[in-house]
């Protein structure tokens, strides 16, 4: 095959009397079977013109839409010789650069002159052109939040909640009846992406009040001062459109705890909270201003912030349960075309502790998936494919027979024996040796108990055959190779048992050193409002104690784990040899390997009712 590198100066597919078209399928329909003999590629427009062995010379070729990267049409042309050119409109290029250059400098022409102009004419003169102290509150109306509660899925206590307050914007009068007062504001606190900004829209939304939103970074500026003007501003625009909504997201930003010594009493970020505790509940009442605001970090707010009267109430959105999932996947998958035999519901199962983003992200990945692989709709084998990327990493080409698979597999199949094994853990999903991007050789994956993570009352059992699980790696790799052979795969996993056991001792009081907590869950930050420097909870002798109550842990796992797979030899070199065949054993069918040569009952995964 030729493939030629043509300049046009005309832009392709002129106005013609009759324009014959294909679709991209049948195009790909008429390469496999020989009918065609030239086509000439229009990579700028996305735009193929091919002509057919049947065509009259005379004739118009076919025109074929083609997406934005075509590698597998021109290997495929490669492999057919067919002749084929691909033209660039490179004269149209230059034309309209040179027209959007002489635009762009007119409208930055004309723009200079219409400030210089107003700032000419305004009361204050030059000067008023840097309006530092403006707010930059985007004004909402009804329509332009376009989001009501019918599209806020997975949260619905914190819907109840709030319910009230578009009540009371929509009917004052029933609260004042009996006089009660609606409260000033609520604080949504949660993880990122669970629907705190969502909701607040919302709210807006359903009430049909104007929304002022904002984010705790646009009070601060460079100069002192700045913020404060722009807090008193915003209050002003928000009275003047009475009753209204003030949404206010990552508030810490700018309600974080005073007095951390640190930048003394004229400190810009000091200053915009006084004036914002001011406005919410100062010498002047805001009647009908109902102030919303989000944050993940309520443990750094100024109490000052948090007493009634300013935010009344604290609205906890945490990460959805299995039906909060599963409502969630249905708002997203309305406009996704599924097949049949997807299941939201089994979906949902499987993604416990995801977010709301999260799963609307992982319905996002598997549309882009099935839309690359050329599928009518999206299918189970795309589901899997988009959880997979989403928590582990991009998949990228299998290894080939090696040394470096043989570890691979056997350190995965160690991981994977002693979550089936052990009487505690949670069961196997999956265990594969196909590599991911981030440095993933392989992985197995875990099932996770529904009840465990919403709850997050771990037990001491099951935090120990975790830290055996997560040992199995290195064990196989020893006993299978000696220590000579161990290799640098388990550091991993060496980090996360080493963290999760020193928990157990300082934290969870799950040690010889008794019921105790020696460790606070979150370290000190100056920045915060805290202590200048951290203070030492246990003395040195206790130090020593510690670190030796997490190597006595650590070490009785790798032994547990080292005892196992010693025991079943045999069987971890047949797992091995089917892992090596097809790269990948869902849980299932390793379980039933597992159970013939133990004879052991098979541990299903316990899903939610």
């Amino acid at each position: 095959m030729v493939i030629g590198l043509a300049i046009s100066q005309a832009a392709p597919g002129l106005a013609q009397a009759e324009k014959q078209t294909l679709t991209y399928g049948q195009l790909w329909e008429k390469l496999q079977s020989g009918q065609v003999v030239k086509v000439d590629l229009y990579e700028d427009q996305h735009l193929a013109k091919v002509k057919l062995a049947d065509q009259k010379s005379k004739e118009a070729p076919y025109e074929v839409e083609l997406f934005e990267r075509n590698p597998e049409l021109i290997e495929t042309l490669r492999k057919n010789k067919v002749e084929t050119d691909i033209v660039r409109t490179s004269g149209d290029d230059a034309i309209t650069g040179l027209l959007f250059n002489i635009l762009l400098g007119f409208f930055i022409i004309t723009g200079l002159l219409l400030i210089l102009r107003r700032a000419g004419n305004a009361p204050g003169g030059p000067g008023q052109v840097l309006n530092f102290g403006k707010s930059k509150a985007r004004f909402q109306m009804e329509a332009k939040t376009g989001v009501m509660f019918d599209d806020v899925a997975g949260i619905e206590e914190a819907k109840e909640e709030l319910q009230e307050v578009v009540t009371f914007l929509k009917k004052p009068e029933r609260f004042t009846a009996v006089g009660a007062k609606i409260p000033k504001g609520a604080l949504l606190v949660g993880p990122p992406g669970t629907g705190k900004t969502l909701l607040a829209k919302a709210i807006a939304g359903e009430a049909g009040v104007p929304f002022f939103s904002i984010s705790g970074s646009e009070f601060v500026e460079m100069f002192v001062g700045v913020g404060a003007s722009r807090v008193r501003d915003l209050f002003k625009k928000a009275k003047d459109n009475a009753p209204c909504i003030i949404f206010i997201d990552e508030i810490d930003a700018v309600g974080r705890q005073r007095g951390a010594g640190i930048g003394g009493g004229n400190d810009e970020r000091e200053q915009t909270l006084n004036q914002l505790l001011t406005e919410m509940d100062g010498f002047e009442g805001n009647t009908g201003i109902i102030i919303i605001a989000a944050t993940n970090r309520p443990d750094v707010l100024d109490s000052a912030l948090l007493r009634p009267g300013r935010f009344d109430r604290q609205v906890i959105i945490d990460l959805p349960t299995y039906k909060g999932r599963l409502g969630i996947l249905d708002v997203h998958a309305r406009e996704k075309k599924l097949a049949p035999e997807v299941s939201l519901e089994a979906i949902a199962r499987r993604t416990p502790g995801f977010s709301g983003a999260e799963l609307a992200n992982l319905l996002n990945e598997a549309a882009i998936l099935t839309a690359r692989r050329r599928k009518e709709a999206i299918t189970p084998l795309e589901i899997d494919d988009a959880i997979d990327r989403v928590t582990i990493g991009l998949t990228l080409t299998p290894l080939l027979d090696s040394k470096k698979k043989w570890l691979i597999a056997y350190h995965e199949v160690g991981h994977a024996l002693l979550m089936t094994l052990l009487k505690n853990s949670d069961p196997l999903n999956k265990v594969t040796i196909i590599p991911r991007s981030g440095g993933v050789g392989g992985f197995a994956q875990q099932v996770h108990s529904e009840d465990l993570i919403d709850s997050g009352l771990y037990t001491r059992a099951w935090l120990l055959d975790r830290i055996t699980i997560a040992l199995g790696g290195r064990a196989a790799e020893v006993e299978i190779f000696g220590d000579a052979e161990v290799t640098v795969g388990a550091s991993s996993d060496l980090r996360a048992l080493t963290n999760l056991a020193r928990e157990m001792v300082t934290r969870y009081g799950m040690s010889d050193l008794g019921h105790i907590a020696l460790e606070s869950s979150s370290e000190s930050e100056v920045f915060l409002g805290r202590d200048l420097s951290p203070r030492s909870e246990y003395s040195e002798d206790l130090a020593v104690k510690i670190d030796h109550q997490v190597r006595q842990i650590a070490l009785h796992g790798y032994e547990q784990a080292r005892k196992l797979i010693r025991e079943n030899r045999l069987l971890v070199d047949k797992l091995v040899e089917i892992l090596l065949e097809q790269e990948t054993i869902e849980g299932e069918q390793f379980r039933q390997i597992v159970a013939e040569y133990t004879h052991a009952p098979v541990k299903q995964p316990v899903m939610p009712s």
